[in-house]
């Protein structure tokens, strides 16, 4: 349209009359005369405001979901973060669960026996140190720890300290070949030497070669003099084997230490010796025997019996 005097007059024109029809609408409310022919409009025009809002959305959905998936990928992140703090968390509570079950079990044995002790954890094995069956522990001279003392652990013997650093010493296992204790049969006076194997069992030498020993009898420490480096009654193991008496001096026997070497992490140094032997009451209490059980047969007589127990012969 060319900008001439009527078409400008014609615009003016229009501007006043929609602002009336606005005026009326507005003053008119639900019943606006001017409703019909917005409800035509709607009509007309809503299909075509549907396609564009259909057309349009698909791209403001994908924002949105790019959106939301970022948020979703932090919060993943965020939760696979707890969850690998959760897993360390219950890795550290387990080893610490194990580790108190351990110290429970070495203040039992302490208290049971009358060992002043000085707890220490176990920060290296021998491979570090040559061949021989040693462990280092995280205690040394400036905690009182000295050459020759006793090392036991919950379940019992573990050793003897051989070396001494001012905050580590090394400690023998008792399955070392170069390691020999005195020992006491329970509930009895029959002593022997035991030393070390490696990964078998103990090797006993009683001095009475006549001495009545079986499978399953128990031996502790004797005790060294002073008390070093053995203090008595704590528990060694379990005899395993027997050899025959062959009439000799002594009788050999073959001992299943209480102790794991291979799984030692909380061990007692005895920086203390008991006022007196506690003889056998350190050992673990033994276990019951399980019951047999008993089958009984009862023996249901022949119909064909009569009551002298004889059978009839049939005609």
């Amino acid at each position: 349209m060319r900008d001439t005097r009527e078409s400008r007059l014609l615009l003016v024109l229009l501007i006043a009359i929609a602002f009336a029809l606005i005026t009326v609408d507005i003053r008119g409310g639900e019943d606006s005369p001017v409703d019909g022919a917005r409800q035509a409009a709607a009509t007309v025009f809503g299909p075509i405001e549907d396609g564009v809002s259909a057309a349009v959305n698909p791209v403001g959905n994908a924002i949105s979901s790019i959106r939301d998936s970022g948020e979703r990928h932090d919060r993943l992140a965020a939760l696979e973060k707890e969850n690998a703090a959760l897993k360390a968390k219950l890795g550290s509570d387990d080893r610490n669960a194990s580790r108190l079950k351990q110290l429970n079990k070495l203040m039992g044995i302490a208290a049971e026996g009358q060992y002043g002790i000085k707890g220490a954890e176990v920060i290296a094995i021998g491979a570090a140190q040559g061949f021989s069956w040693t462990i280092t522990i995280d205690v040394g001279s400036n905690d009182g720890i000295k050459r020759d003392m006793t090392v036991l652990n919950g379940d019992g013997l573990v050793g003897r300290v051989t070396t001494v650093g001012p905050n580590t010493a090394t400690v023998l296992l008792a399955n070392d070949p170069d390691f020999t204790v005195g020992t006491r049969m329970e509930a009895g006076d029959e002593l022997g030497f035991a030393s070390g194997q490696g990964d078998r069992p103990l090797r006993v030498e009683l001095l009475n070669g006549k001495a009545e020993v079986k499978k399953g009898d128990r031996l502790v420490t004797f005790g060294s003099q002073a008390d070093k480096p053995f203090v008595p009654g704590v528990p060694v193991g379990v005899v395993s084997r027997v050899d025959p008496s062959g009439g000799g001096l002594t009788r050999t026997l073959y001992v299943t230490p209480y102790v794991s070497f291979t799984k030692l992490d909380v061990v007692g140094v005895v920086v203390e010796a008991p006022k007196k032997d506690p003889r056998d009451t350190v050992l673990p209490k033994k276990p019951k025997p399980t019951p047999t059980p008993t089958v009984t047969v009862t023996v249901t007589p022949s119909a064909n019996a009569n009551a002298d127990g004889q059978f009839e012969q049939e005609q």
